[in-house]
C-alpha cells in the first residue's frame, strides 16, 4: 500500500490509500465460467438492443415526442451503465486478476453510480409523463413538450453528475489501512465503506442522502402517480376506455417492475456472499438488456418502424428472386 500524508481537520493525519484494490467477484464459485458467459451475452443484447431504439428515436421525427426523449434517455443510460459494469467484470475473469488501481476503482463506482441515479430518475420522469397524459389530458401538450423534457433532463444530467461526483470525491479522504479487499463485483461505494480504518460518518450521511434521493423516492414518486392515475381510471366510464389508456403505461411499468423489484428483493433476503453477487450483478445488467426489449414490443410506433425498415430491405431482395 502506499500512503500519503496531508492536513486534515487542522490535524496531521495519515491518509493510507492502496495502490489496488481487490474485487473479490465471484472467487472459488462453482461454475463462475457459465455465469460470466451468460453475463457476456446479456452485455451484447444490451449494447445492441438500446443502439436501435437511439438510432430509431434519433432518425425517425415522428418519434420526436416527450415519452420518446425518456426512452432516448433511458437507453442511453442503460448503454453507460453496462459499459461500465460489465466490461471491468469480463476484464477481471479473462486476465484471472481481480485487482483494481485505485484511480480505476473511483472511476468505475463514479459511472456506475452515475448511470443508475440517471434511470431512477427518467423512470420517474417517464411516470410523470403518463400521469400527465391520463390524468391531464387535455393540458398534456401545455405542461409536457420537448422543450420541457429537454430542461428536465439537463437538470437530472447535471444535479446526478454534482452528486455523484460529491459522493465519489468524499472516498478520497479515507484511510485503507487494514484491508482492501472489496466484497462485491465491482468498486461498490457501500462495500468500500464497511472498509476504512478513520472516520466514515460524513461518507455515511452521503451515501444516505444518495439512497434517498436516487432508491427511495424514485419507486414511491412512481408508486404516487400511479395511485393517481388509478383514481382517473376509475372515471372512464367504460372498460375499453379504461384498458386502452392503461395500455399505454405497460411499457413503463415492465421497465420499473425489472429495474427495482430485484433491488429490493436483495434488501430483503439479504442473501449469502456469493448469491448477494450474483443477484446483485443480475440486478444491474438484466434492466439494461430487457428495456429495448419491453420498449420496442409494446411501443406500436416503434414496431411500425422497424417493420417498415426491414420491408424496405427485403424489397430489392425480392424483386430479385423473382426475376
Amino acid at each position: 500500500m502506499s500512503s500519503g500524508s496531508f492536513s486534515f481537520n487542522s490535524l496531521n493525519i495519515s491518509i493510507v490509500r492502496p495502490e489496488h484494490f481487490f474485487i473479490t467477484g465471484l472467487t472459488d464459485t462453482p461454475y463462475s465460467t457459465y455465469f460470466y458467459i451468460f453475463l457476456f451475452i446479456i452485455y451484447f443484447i444490451s449494447i445492441i438492443g438500446n443502439s436501435i431504439v437511439i438510432l430509431i428515436i434519433a432518425l425517425h421525427r415522428s418519434l420526436h415526442s416527450p415519452m420518446y426523449i425518456g426512452v432516448f434517455n433511458l437507453a442511453l443510460a442503460d448503454i453507460g451503465e453496462s459499459n461500465a459494469l460489465i466490461p471491468n467484470m469480463m476484464k477481471n475473469f479473462l486476465s484471472d486478476s481481480q485487482y483494481m488501481s485505485y484511480n480505476a476503482c473511483l472511476a468505475n463506482m463514479f459511472f456506475v453510480n452515475f448511470f443508475i441515479t440517471v434511470q431512477t430518475c427518467t423512470l420517474v420522469v417517464l411516470a410523470f409523463d403518463r400521469f400527465i397524459a391520463i390524468c391531464l389530458p387535455l393540458r398534456y401538450n401545455a405542461i409536457v413538450n420537448n422543450k420541457f423534457m429537454a430542461i428536465v433532463f439537463s437538470v437530472i444530467w447535471a444535479f446526478n453528475t454534482f452528486m455523484v461526483t460529491m459522493s465519489t470525491s468524499m472516498m478520497t479522504r479515507l484511510s485503507f489501512c487494514k484491508s482492501n479487499v472489496v466484497e462485491s463485483w465491482y468498486c461498490d461505494y457501500g462495500r468500500l465503506m464497511r472498509i476504512p480504518c478513520n472516520d466514515s460518518s460524513i461518507n455515511k450521511l452521503i451515501a444516505l442522502l444518495c439512497e434517498a434521493l436516487f432508491l427511495v423516492a424514485p419507486p414511491f414518486i412512481i408508486v404516487l402517480s400511479y395511485v393517481g392515475i388509478f383514481l382517473a381510471l376509475c372515471k372512464i366510464t367504460t372498460w375499453e376506455g379504461r384498458f386502452k389508456a392503461l395500455k399505454t403505461c405497460v411499457s413503463h411499468l415492465l421497465v420499473v417492475g425489472s429495474f427495482f423489484l430485484p433491488i429490493i428483493c436483495i434488501m430483503i433476503a439479504a442473501p449469502s456472499a456469493n448469491a448477494r453477487i450474483i443477484s446483485g450483478s443480475l440486478s444491474f445488467a438484466l434492466p439494461p438488456m430487457l428495456n429495448p426489449i419491453i420498449y420496442v414490443l409494446n411501443t406500436a410506433k416503434i414496431k411500425a418502424l422497424i417493420r417498415k425498415v426491414l420491408n424496405n430491405r427485403s424489397a430489392p431482395i425480392r424483386a430479385k428472386v423473382s426475376k
